[in-house]
Parts: C-alpha cells; structure tokens; sequence
C-alpha cells in the first residue's frame, strides 16, 4: 500500500471509487430499461463534445457533457417519434458524432495532448477539479434516483401501465438519457470514450445474475463497480497495464463469476446433488 504515499494515488484511487459507485447505480437502469446501447453511442459521441471545447477554448468536459446531453435526447426523439428501432438511430448518431469530433479536431491548431487522456482514459492525471466536478455530479445524480426510484423502475417494467397510473414517463425517460450523458462525460477522464459506457452496463449485469430482487441487485452492483475500480487500479500499478482497462476487465471477470455461480441457473444447486451421498 505504499503507492498510497503519493497524492496523484490517493486521488485517482477516490476518483475510481467515486465513479464506481456512481456508474454501477445507474447502471441498475441502463440494463433494465434495456440502454445498453445508449450508453455506448453516448460514451463515442463525446469526441464530438470534446472537438468542439478544444476548439472553441472552452473545458472539454462541459462542452462534452451539453453535445452529449443533445446526442442523448435526439437519439431519444428520433427513435419514439420516427418509428425507428433505436440501435439504428444511435448508430447514426454514434458514427456522425465521431467523424464530427475527427474533422473538428483536425481543424484544431498544433498537438492536444488531452485528447489522448480523454480517448483512452487517464485516471493518473485526474485533479481535485475533476473530484469536486464528479462529486458534485454524482451528488445530483443519486439524489434524482432515490426521488424517483419506484417510478423509474414501474416505467423499466411496464411503460404504458405506468403512464396510465399518471406518471411523467416521458420526464423520467428523457431525464435517464441526461443522467447516462453526464455520467458517461463525467468518467470519461477515467476510463476513456472506448470504455466508459462498461460500467454502465456489466456492474448492473453481475447484480442481475446474483440477485432475485431489485435491491439486491443494485447492491450487488454498487459493490461490484467499487471493487472493480480499487482492483483495477492496484493491478494496473503492480503490473503497469492501463487503468481504464484492467477495470473494465476487472469487472468483466465478476460478471463471468457470477455467471457460473449464478442461481438463476442452478449450477450451485446441480453440484450439491452431484456431491451429495446416495442414499
């Protein structure tokens, strides 16, 4: 534990665990209002955010988390008012956005560093800015969940029995696509454009295959995104790999052990009356 001496440690150890927490309780929604998707159209799309702060001089995370936001809720309108199926929608607004962001950026004067921190993730370089920002995020985030936490899970399960009990499905729909825009933006410096949608959907997926309730579910979730993170990141210092990916595979490997274990297909429960004496 001694690289916890050093203060870039300790804040990407903070980082990681806040966007742990943060990405696997919204995760819990993505999966089950099926936006998994999403997630990852978003996750590219903030090339085209970033192109456009990096030009116009103003911090690529808010000009990213504003284009993502618009990305998110067109892809939104697009598919429920012109009866397209949404991966058809999100695939073009996935592709347009990126070469948006190349031309753009092609048109940016001398070398920008950053960009390769914001593509591939650069957990080590995150600030006591980026904490408060993620901080203050997640805050709101979380907060909007808990409010609304029974509504949006009765809208995940059954759309039109819910809006015929009178609530504001088309908010809270609206509202889940911001919250996975800000939240894919605000972990992007994290993970990175390629990977930042991961933790949006394996957490969630780990809790579904534990878990026969909800509450389970997210807890499972939350706990496997923050485990996620701090292995994650102690591997990728012990080993010297990248730390956006030995998280995402962290997690991956959680989501395959719960997939073998999981009651769900009865594997455990095989094995004990495969090991049980006959009578």
């Amino acid at each position: 534990m001694d690289f916890l001496a050093y203060e870039f440690m300790q804040r990407a150890f903070l980082a990681g665990i806040l966007a742990g927490l943060l990405c696997s309780f919204v995760s819990l929604f993505v999966v089950l209002q099926r936006m998994s998707f999403v997630g990852v159209g978003v996750s590219h799309s903030a090339l085209g955010g970033i192109a456009v702060g990096v030009l116009l001089g103003v911090n690529p995370v808010f000009s990213a988390a504003a284009f993502c936001t618009v990305v998110a809720w067109a892809i939104g309108l697009v598919s429920k008012k012109g009866r397209l199926h949404a991966d058809t929608v999100i695939g073009v607004f996935f592709s347009a956005s990126m070469a948006l962001g190349i031309a753009l950026i092609s048109l940016a004067p001398g070398y920008q560093p950053e960009l390769f921190g914001f593509l591939f993730g650069n957990i080590l370089a995150v600030t006591w800015t980026d904490i408060v920002l993620l901080t203050a995020s997640g805050t709101v985030i979380a907060l909007f969940l808990i409010f609304f936490f029974k509504e949006l899970l009765f809208v995940c399960f059954d759309e039109e029995s819910a809006r015929a009990a009178g609530i504001p499905v088309t908010f809270l729909y609206y509202a889940l696509l911001t919250v996975i825009a800000v939240t894919v933006v605000v972990s992007v410096k994290i993970l990175g454009i390629v990977l930042a949608s991961a933790l949006l959907v394996i957490p969630a997926v780990t809790g579904y295959e534990l878990s026969r309730n909800f509450r389970g579910m997210l807890a499972i979730s939350v706990g496997s995104g923050v485990f996620s993170a701090i292995a994650g990141l102690m591997l990728s210092y012990v080993f010297n790999l990248p730390s956006g990916a030995t998280i995402v595979l962290c997690a991956t490997a959680l989501f395959f052990l719960a997939f073998a274990l999981s009651p769900r297909r009865g594997r455990i429960q095989y094995l004990r009356n495969k090991l049980r004496p006959s009578a």
